[in-house]
């Protein structure tokens, strides 16, 4: 696969990069970057996927998120993806809303028109960017993590369930976590998938679990002073869902911390660190 470098910088001993391909998954360019820490000639390095948030690209994360020391220090590969597909001839919420269209795929393939043609984020996320990522990079692809944030948190949630043998490690800062039961996630689910709710259920970690679902352990970290928290995010419907399926759920709320990549940067260490343990275990 034809991968465009669009920016590389050195940073901690190792490379950050910014590229871009054409996908065939949205039918549009696609940009992402990805870290990769100084290593050994030859050597093959876990890799630790990030999911951003509503309005995001990969550049939040990448320019906000603190977190190529640890990476660094851990030997790990951090990807960021775009959040939807962008271009000319790209669907957009008709009104220019900030939490539906351009900026806001939620990590589903849509099902509705127009969005069918360029909205699918599902496949783009878990299979062709990790084939590109497998190809182009030093990745050991039998070694993978995912979190992300916001939007990109529901993203991880639902990915990481749905591919428990994919992912070693799923960790999120304040994730939509039911988003069939809040207005940014019915709006977005309604919107993509259609009006039929039983759709909407492999899309929402909190149904996924009631369905069967099953991780070892989960990493949660949110903001008290979060002004999402009550109305979008509702952690303790994960905490619910956990408890009843035997999920061991570390839910840390942090006293003062809002929504911003000033609370994620503060908790990136510890999620990254938390991974790189899981990263490390040998399997068998």
């Amino acid at each position: 696969m034809a991968l465009e470098k669009i920016t590389t910088s050195r940073s901690f001993g190792g490379v950050q990069g910014v590229y871009k391909h054409a996908s065939a998954a949205t039918g549009t360019d696609m940009s992402f970057s990805v870290y990769v820490p100084e290593h050994e000639a030859g050597a093959r390095l876990p890799v630790v996927w990030y999911l951003s948030g509503l309005t995001c690209t990969h550049a939040n994360v990448t320019e906000k998120g603190e977190f190529r020391r640890v990476c660094a220090e851990r030997g790990l590969i951090f990807v960021a993806p775009d959040t939807s597909p962008r271009g000319e001839g790209v669907a957009d919420d008709a009104a220019g809303a900030y939490d539906f269209g351009l900026g806001a795929g939620f990590y589903v393939d849509a099902t509705q028109e127009p969005f069918v043609p360029h909205y699918r984020m599902w496949t783009y996320v878990t299979q062709e960017l990790p084939a590109l990522i497998a190809e182009q990079f030093p990745a050991d692809m039998d070694r993978q993590s995912i979190m992300g944030h916001s939007m990109g948190g529901h993203g991880a949630l639902t990915i990481g369930l749905s591919f428990p043998d994919r992912f070693r490690a799923v960790s999120a800062f304040s994730p939509i976590v039911a988003p069939s039961q809040v207005p940014w996630g019915q709006r977005a689910l309604a919107g993509y998938l259609g009006d039929a709710v039983a759709a909407w259920r492999k899309h929402d970690a909190v149904a996924l679990i009631e369905d069967g679902a099953r991780v070892t352990d989960l990493l949660i970290d949110q903001g008290e002073a979060d002004t999402f928290l009550t109305e979008q995010l509702r952690p303790h419907l994960l905490e619910e869902a956990c408890a009843a399926a035997g999920i061991l759920l570390t839910l840390r709320l942090q006293p003062g911390y809002d929504h911003s990549y000033y609370f994620i940067s503060t908790f990136m260490a510890d999620h990254l660190r938390w991974h790189a343990d899981r990263l490390a275990i040998q399997k068998g």
